[in-house]
């Protein structure tokens, strides 16, 4: 047993209080006993193990990682700067991940076992952490950890970068300024959430803004209200969806309103709401071009449209958004790659 294995066992036995100070103290005071040999950085190694992710929270708290990956208690990997990296870090078995997602996710009235073998969640720090475990998992436990990193500031910031020219900038605060609702489209990790947050630095700070997210990841300055969805706890009681965020959100007398993704049942009343008031709203969807992205509300909000017909539905898209912005995942960053604007003959790219 490892200098660290024994000190857990022996906080995990006593009355000490799982909290990380607590914890540490704990750790510093059995050393001498229990570890008489061990380095002092092991109290870091005990607090990780007893109230975080083990040995995953030296990696979450690299400032350049952005997303931590277990594909198997051996085999962790992270994506830093924008590529993905083996690291040397491991578990001690699949059974060690198990426990240390059960760790995290327990106060917050989650669960994980056989019965039910995913769970998603927000973590104190807004990290998101999505994990799969045996039967469904073939191979053992896998874990995503998707951090979300506050790098770009705003649209000065995003030149800076690479990631738009400044012809495209003016062009994205001319729309947040005009109130054109935009919608944010792109994969998986291309950077929606952050061009989001971007947009919403250059809204009037008198705006009342409402922001609906499955996980609050938007860092917005101003006259804010925050809403956020749930999932069902261990009983399968209390879900909170998108769909009903945006329900209460439309009766808080909101100016704008900021949807962080829209994938499900809640874009049939999200195109209905943009058509009977609150100019300047945004929200991201995953698709791969802007065309793409409309047709993907369409497909959504005609799968959840309780018998609206489609060509009604494609008019009130066109109606409800006025610009499409894809952002994606390049080699040397991520950028925005077309800025369109939608009139009532389709698409009009305005940029690059």
């Amino acid at each position: 047993m490892s200098d660290v294995d024994r000190l857990v066992a022996s906080i995990v036995r006593s009355s000490v209080p799982l909290e990380a100070s607590a914890v540490a103290e704990a750790a510093a005071s059995l050393m001498p006993t229990e570890a008489p040999i061990a380095a002092h950085g092991v109290v870091h190694d005990v607090v990780d193990a007893v109230t975080g992710l083990g040995p995953m929270e030296a990696l979450l708290r690299d400032p350049e990682v952005s997303d931590v990956l277990v594909n198997a208690h051996d085999d962790v990997w992270v994506e830093r700067n924008g590529a993905l990296v083996r690291t040397e870090v491991q578990f001690a078995s699949d059974d060690a991940v198990i426990r240390a997602i059960r760790r995290v996710i327990s106060p917050l009235g989650l669960r994980i076992d056989r019965a039910f073998p995913a769970v998603d969640a927000r973590l104190p720090d807004g990290s998101r952490l999505h994990a799969i475990i045996p039967p469904a998992a073939v191979t053992g436990p896998i874990v995503a950890v998707r951090r979300f990193l506050h790098a770009v500031k705003d649209l000065d910031d995003l030149i800076g970068r690479g990631g738009i020219t400044a012809a495209g900038a003016d062009q994205l605060r001319s729309a947040v300024q005009r109130r054109v609702n935009i919608l944010v489209a792109g994969q998986t990790g291309s950077g929606k959430t952050t061009l989001l947050n971007v947009l919403c630095a250059a809204i009037d700070s008198g705006d009342r803004i409402v922001t609906i997210e499955d996980a609050a990841e938007l860092r917005i300055v101003g006259h804010v209200l925050s809403l956020e969805a749930h999932p069902p706890n261990v009983e399968g009681m209390g879900e909170i969806t998108i769909r009903t965020l945006l329900a209460h959100a439309l009766r808080l007398r909101p100016d704008r309103i900021i949807i962080g993704e829209v994938r499900g049942r809640e874009a049939i009343d999200m195109v209905q709401a943009l058509n009977t008031g609150h100019a300047g709203s945004m929200a991201t969807i995953h698709a791969n071009g802007p065309a793409e992205a409309l047709a993907r509300v369409s497909a959504l909000a005609s799968l959840h449209g309780s018998g609206v017909s489609h060509a009604t539905i494609a008019e009130q898209i066109a109606s409800a958004f006025g610009m499409v912005v894809l952002v994606e995942r390049t080699p040397v960053g991520r950028k925005v790659a077309a800025i369109c604007e939608v009139s009532p003959s389709g698409l009009d790219s305005v940029y690059p």
